[in-house]
């Protein structure tokens, strides 16, 4: 199902592209397609939950199955 997502920019630990649910949920995508990397972008996106360890230690990875924005 598809949910409504904020694209960000975090300048922690590095940098690195996160995204925050309408619920607040704080994923960090595995796979950000380009066309989403501008910090701000709201689209409509399929997320898995990944099962994988990452070095940022501020969300959950996710893998995006498919997105759209408007």
């Amino acid at each position: 199902m598809f949910q409504k997502v904020e694209i960000k920019y975090m300048e922690i630990e590095g940098g690195f592209w996160g995204i925050i649910t309408k619920d607040n949920q704080k994923c960090i995508p595995l796979n950000l397609p380009e066309q989403l990397k501008t910090h701000g972008t709201t689209a409509f996106c399929i997320i898995e939950p990944a099962d994988v360890m990452t070095i940022q230690m501020w969300g959950s990875p996710v893998y995006i199955t498919s997105f759209y924005t408007l």
